[in-house]
């Protein structure tokens, strides 16, 4: 009933795609609802996006912007896009798991040796097919965005995965995920992220994983003190449409979000990488601990889950990722 009432709700008050007959408003309005604060970089890559939508195309198209979970969780968003509920949202590859299989690859531990590692990957064929994987499932990727290395972080220091033994550990709706909390010993806990920093200050769960702006942004350093850079995954955040959406524009528009989502990247890249020294010195003021473990023994911990994908089609492309030289492509 919950989940009835929610579609209604979004049908009712958000006409996905207006169309406008007064010359003076524009021809097609496109709503994208997403879980990040106003002052997260994702957001503002968005922001960017949406502002050069109405540049490009002379005030014809617009897109909307509803942050904070307004629309909904990221699961309820991707839904809605796949019923034409919604046009647009901002995901996290480990949510569009559950839709898109394939996606899993994202989540496996220690996958890519850095960030050039992994943008020199994303701009190959096999990175851009993998934006596509969704559409018969409703859900057409428009570009990655930059979401950093995920690290541990809790009221006491994780340097070993000794010391996950016995914690319940926040994870996202993400079968990779709790396999690889799983192998390094811990106790993996699906908490959504508008309930993560309540069920940390009150021992629902005893520590989480993630990057130095989303952690900031949260303000979940106000209850965990330690941070643990052992940048264990890149989990790339996901702009996508619906693919109902998508068919639905003329070509001329289709080409105008393309292009304002690829120029959106370059941006979000530029302000991710100021807003991670940034925030991380936010944190230390604020008394947070940062530790760099030694991340061979996490590493070594996780064997298990690259083994159980060996001849699958996910280690097919875990090889070829391995193969990708770190240097990107235009």
């Amino acid at each position: 009933m919950r989940r009835f009432l929610f579609y209604f709700f979004i049908v009712l008050l958000l006409a996905t795609v207006g169309c406008k007959k007064s010359p003076d408003k524009p021809e097609v309005i496109l709503k994208l609802g997403h879980g990040l604060d106003v002052v997260h970089p994702v957001h503002k890559a968005m922001v960017y996006m949406a502002k050069k939508v109405k540049e490009k195309s002379g005030g014809k198209m617009i897109v909307e912007i509803f942050p904070n979970e307004q629309l909904g969780t990221e699961k309820e968003c991707i839904e809605s896009l796949q019923l034409g509920y919604l046009a647009m949202t901002k995901t996290s590859t480990a949510a569009m798991e559950s839709f898109v299989p394939k996606m899993q690859i994202f989540g496996v531990p220690y996958l890519f040796r850095d960030s050039a590692h992994f943008w020199a990957f994303v701009k190959t064929p096999a990175g851009k097919q993998l934006l596509l994987e969704g559409q018969d499932k409703g859900l057409r990727g428009l570009c990655y965005y930059d979401a950093g290395a995920r690290s541990f972080y809790a009221k006491k220091a994780i340097n070993t995965p000794q010391n996950l033994k016995g914690l319940k550990v926040r994870v996202q709706n993400s079968l990779m995920s709790v396999k690889m909390i799983q192998a390094m010993g811990g106790s993996p806990t699906p908490v959504s992220w508008g309930e993560l920093y309540t069920a940390l200050d009150q021992g629902v769960v005893d520590a989480a994983e993630n990057n130095p702006p989303s952690i900031c942004t949260a303000r979940h350093y106000e209850v965990c003190k330690y941070y643990s850079l052992d940048e264990h995954t890149r989990l790339p955040d996901m702009l996508i449409i619906s693919t109902k959406v998508w068919n639905s524009l003329s070509p001329e528009f289709q080409q105008i979000l393309q292009e304002a989502a690829d120029e959106s990247v370059e941006y979000q890249r530029k302000i991710w990488a100021e807003a991670e020294q940034k925030d991380m010195k936010t944190m230390i003021d604020a008394g947070v601990k940062v530790s760099t473990p030694d991340k061979e023994l996490f590493r070594q911990s996780v064997k298990c889950v690259w083994d159980e994908f060996a001849n699958t089609e996910i280690g097919k492309l875990i090889r070829e990722i391995q193969e990708v030289n770190s240097v990107e492509k235009n």
